[in-house]
């Protein structure tokens, strides 16, 4: 019997087809982009944009559909991510070295395992600081911060009525309120 062979990153970046990213060793296409998934990322990337404006030391480089190399057989492409520009003070180019501050998936319907298990790993291995998983279709929020090495959830939010949506402040972002009525596309 003939082993599996791993794909890299290499292999990756030969690819013809843009909507790919490497996982597990194995090149896996992207889910189809659905407006649901576009509006919240759109949103989303809105409510932290006066961070990105911010100059170095201060500030974040934050950016959508974004490849990050954690390894060889590891390079998926992340909805939004960013790095501290006290961490990245130069903007960066091509595919991401660099481990991300902070990562947020957005889940699509048939793909959720990919953002709730593997990143969710893959991300704490890697001493990701903060990870985000948003729902589109149930409306949720999951924070986690990574604490000795593990995530804890610090923030989670159903939005199911009205009441629900809120300005909140989540870290990383705790000095910018975020707009969920907004993010979430229901203003």
């Amino acid at each position: 019997m003939e082993a599996n062979k791993l794909n890299t990153v290499d292999d990756l970046l030969q690819s013809a087809d843009e909507r790919v990213e490497l996982i597990n060793g194995e090149i896996v296409k992207r889910p189809m982009a659905r407006s649901e998934h576009a509006l919240i990322q759109s949103c989303l990337s809105d409510e932290v944009s006066t961070l990105k404006r911010m100059p170095p030391p201060g500030g974040w480089w934050i950016m959508s559909e974004i490849s990050v190399n954690y390894s060889s057989h590891q390079c998926p492409c992340h909805d939004l991510a960013g790095w501290r520009k006290e961490h990245v003070p130069q903007r960066p180019t091509g595919i991401m070295k660099i481990i991300p501050d902070w990562v947020c998936e957005i889940t699509s319907p048939g793909h959720e395992r990919k953002d709730l298990f593997h990143h969710f790993i893959l991300l704490q291995t890697n001493n990701v600081p903060y990870y985000w998983v948003i729902s589109p279709e149930d409306k949720t929020l999951i924070a986690y911060q990574l604490v000795d090495g593990h995530y804890r959830v610090i923030y989670s939010i159903a939005c199911q009525h009205k009441n629900d949506f809120k300005k909140v402040r989540i870290a990383p972002f705790e000095d910018t309120e975020i707009d969920l009525l907004y993010v979430f596309g229901d203003s």
